[in-house]
C-alpha cells in the first residue's frame, strides 16, 4: 500500500497527501508550469539518497561515502549533455531562479547592467524584476512585447546597443510563441553579452524536437527539469560550445557559483529522479506526448477563441496560452481563477500585455496541456475543456472587480459561487472526465 507507513506513523500528514492526490486525481491542471511526474521518478525522489552529504562534484567530494552518489550525478550529466547536445552540464541547482543566481555570479558584478523581458509582458522575475534580487543588485533594462504580442526586437537592438547589458535573457514564463534564440543570439554577438537561454517552460519541448534548440546560439542555457520535461522540482545550467569559446572558464566558474556560491550540499534524490526523466525524455513515446502537448494547445486555443475569447497573439506555438479578459473586464483573471478552481479546473491568473489592473489582481488568465496531455487527453478533450470554461465563465461575467477591497471581494464572491448550480454542474462534468483518464491508478 502507498504510504503504508507513514499513514502508520504520522496519519495526519499522509491524510493531507492523500486528499492532495485525490485534489490532482479529479482536476483538469491547466497551470502550464505544472506536469506529473511519473511513478518512476517519484520513487528516485523517496529513497535513501536524502540521507547523504554530498558538497563538491564527482570526484571532488568534501565528504566520504560518496561512490554511488557520485555515479548517480555523473549519469544525469551525460543524459543531460547527449539530450540537449551540450558540452558542459550542472546538476545540482536547487531549483530555477537558484540557477539563474548562480549565472549572474558567474558572469556579472553588481551593478552590472542586464537584459529581460518585463515580467508583466511574460518575463521571469529572476530575469530583473524590480522586487527581485535580479532587479535589486543589478541594472535592469527591460525589453517588451509589441502590440501584436509579439517580442519588439527592434527595441532589444535599440536598448542593448545602449546599454551594453552584460547578460541578455531569452526565456519566458507567460510568451506564447517560438523563443527568438537566433535574433537574440545576433544582438549579444553584436555588444559582447553573453547569451542566456531560459528554457525552463519548454525543455520537454526543445528535448523532443518540438521547438528549435537554443544550443547553437546561447552561450548559457538554464531550465527547470519539472514542466515539459516531467521530472522533479529541480534544475540545470548547461553551457554551450559557443559558450566555453567565449569564455573558456566559463564552465569552473558555474561550477564555483553553484556551490559553494549559492548553495551547500545538493539534494541527491532529486538529482536521481533528474537522471529518470531524462532517460525517459531519451524514448520515442516522449516525442509523441511532446508533439501531442502542442497539438492539444493548439486545439484548445482555437476552441477558446471560437467562443468568442481574445488570445495573445491569436493562438500559441508552444504549450501555453494566454487568455486576455479585458473585453469581459480589468482584472477578471482573478475572478476567472477562484470560479474556475470551483468547478475543478486550474488555471493561473496572469498579466497580459499593456496590463490596466495589478500583477495580484490581473486581467488574463494563463492556460497549458502539459499535465492534462499526461493522462492521456487528446484534441476531442480539448473540445469538451474549453466548453467547460466557457460555460464557467459565462456565469460569472457579470462580476467586476471594486476600485478597493479586492480581496474580501473575492472571499464573498467564492462563497456565492460554491452554491452555483453551474459550476457545480460543470464540477460533475469534470470529474466524469478525469475518471476517463485515471491519474496514478499505481498509488492504493
Amino acid at each position: 500500500m502507498w504510504l503504508s507507513y507513514l499513514r502508520k506513523y504520522d496519519p495526519v500528514v499522509a491524510q493531507i497527501i492523500l486528499r492532495e492526490l485525490e485534489r490532482q486525481r479529479y482536476t483538469l491542471e491547466l497551470i502550464p508550469s505544472e506536469n506529473f511526474a511519473s511513478v518512476s521518478v517519484l520513487e528516485a525522489l523517496g529513497t535513501i539518497l536524502t540521507n547523504k552529504y554530498s558538497e563538491g562534484y564527482p570526484g571532488r567530494r568534501y565528504y566520504g561515502g560518496n561512490e554511488y552518489v557520485d555515479m548517480i550525478e555523473n549519469l544525469a550529466i551525460e543524459r543531460a549533455k547527449k539530450l540537449f547536445k551540450v558540452p558542459y552540464v550542472n546538476v545540482q541547482p536547487y531549483s530555477g531562479t537558484p540557477a539563474n543566481i548562480a549565472v549572474y555570479l558567474a558572469c556579472c558584478e553588481m551593478g552590472d547592467t542586464i537584459m529581460g523581458l518585463d515580467l508583466r509582458h511574460g518575463g521571469h522575475l529572476s530575469h530583473g524584476w524590480k522586487v527581485s534580487f535580479s532587479g535589486r543588485f543589478y541594472r535592469s533594462v527591460p525589453y517588451h512585447l509589441n502590440e501584436d504580442g509579439y517580442i519588439d526586437m527592434d527595441e532589444v537592438w535599440k536598448l542593448a546597443e545602449e546599454y551594453k547589458p552584460r547578460i541578455i535573457w531569452c526565456g519566458y514564463s507567460a510568451y506564447v510563441r517560438k523563443f527568438p534564440f537566433k535574433e537574440f543570439s545576433e544582438v549579444a554577438d553584436a555588444v559582447g553579452a553573453y547569451m542566456v537561454a531560459d528554457i525552463a517552460h519548454i525543455a520537454g519541448l526543445v528535448a523532443a524536437g518540438l521547438h528549435p534548440s537554443p544550443t547553437p546560439y546561447a552561450h548559457i542555457i538554464t531550465t527547470t527539469t519539472h514542466k515539459t520535461l516531467r521530472g522533479p522540482r529541480g534544475a540545470m545550467i548547461m553551457i554551450t560550445e559557443k559558450g566555453l569559446e567565449k569564455d573558456p572558464e566559463l564552465a569552473e566558474r558555474i561550477d564555483k557559483a553553484v556551490f559553494p556560491g549559492v548553495q551547500g550540499g545538493p539534494h541527491d534524490h532529486v538529482t536521481a529522479a533528474i537522471a529518470v526523466a531524462l532517460g525517459e525524455a531519451m524514448k520515442p513515446e516522449f516525442k509523441e506526448y511532446a508533439k501531442q502537448i502542442v497539438r492539444n494547445a493548439k486545439r484548445l486555443a482555437s476552441e477558446l477563441i471560437s467562443y468568442g475569447y481574445k488570445l495573445v497573439t491569436d493562438g500559441t506555438d508552444i504549450h501555453l496560452m494566454l487568455v486576455d479578459l479585458t473585453p469581459i473586464s480589468i482584472g477578471f483573471g482573478a475572478i476567472a481563477q477562484e470560479a474556475l478552481e470551483l468547478a475543478g479546473i486550474t488555471v493561473n491568473k496572469n498579466t497580459i500585455p499593456n496590463e490596466q489592473s495589478s500583477p495580484f489582481y490581473p486581467s488574463g488568465i494563463r492556460l497549458g496541456t502539459p499535465a492534462i496531455t499526461t493522462r492521456g487527453m487528446r484534441e476531442k478533450e480539448m473540445s469538451e475543456i474549453a466548453g467547460f470554461i466557457h460555460r464557467v465563465l459565462q456565469e460569472v461575467s457579470h462580476y467586476s472587480l471594486p476600485p478597493k477591497g479586492r480581496r474580501s471581494f473575492i472571499k464573498k464572491i467564492r462563497e456565492e459561487l460554491s452554491q452555483n448550480n453551474t459550476i457545480k454542474e460543470v464540477r460533475e462534468d469534470v470529474k466524469k472526465l478525469c475518471e476517463r483518464f485515471p491519474l496514478y491508478p499505481e498509488l492504493r
